[in-house]
């Protein structure tokens, strides 16, 4: 879909409450620091939509967890609801991480060729170890094989909205996760 063939859309059914994500968001956090080796940890945010997941994840992990964060800015979808299947990073990190342990913090995995290509990239930096974690796993619309290390909830093939997913920039703030559901005149 073009974005001039948009159709309007409104939020959907609730998949996962407020209560549902903050606990599992806990329940995540406490995984990886269990698995984190050493002392510290680069928590490399996808923007826009891994903002708040990141935030509420890295607010979850011990004290004694030295963790830092940093963000990248990909696109494959523009204002579209299906990816477009070209990636641009359109945003950088902001410093090496060559040595040092990255996990790379996305809302939701859809095709997989997003998380692919900036994986690809990623590796060729050198990490000491490359994890990820996403919030939304949409399985079903797989098109490349990507290793996901932390999966917060497997979702339907529906777009999805809340909890920093979007809809043309719409619906970030919700602090639930719902269908995008079209509008419809009644």
């Amino acid at each position: 879909m073009t974005e001039k063939t948009l159709p309007a859309y409104r939020p959907g059914r609730i998949l996962f409450s407020k209560g549902e994500i903050d606990a599992r968001v806990r329940e995540l956090a406490g995984g990886i620091a269990a698995e984190t080796c050493g002392g510290g940890l680069l928590a490399v945010g996808i923007l826009n939509g891994a903002a708040i997941f990141l935030s509420d994840l890295v607010r979850c992990m011990p004290p004694e967890l030295d963790v830092q964060i940093d963000f990248m800015s990909i696109s494959s979808y523009g204002s579209a609801t299906r990816t477009s299947g070209t990636v641009r990073i359109l945003k950088d990190l902001g410093g090496d991480i060559a040595g040092r342990d990255v996990l790379v913090v996305e809302d939701i995995i859809d095709t997989g060729l997003t998380l692919s290509h900036l994986l690809d990239v990623l590796r060729t930096r050198r990490p000491a170890s490359l994890r990820t974690c996403v919030l939304l796993d949409k399985s079903t619309r797989r098109e490349a094989a990507v290793k996901v290390d932390y999966c917060g909830f497997t979702v339907p093939d529906a777009f999805v909205i809340g909890y920093g997913l979007d809809c043309a920039g719409k619906w970030r703030h919700l602090s639930d996760i719902r269908t995008a559901e079209p509008w419809t005149a009644e």
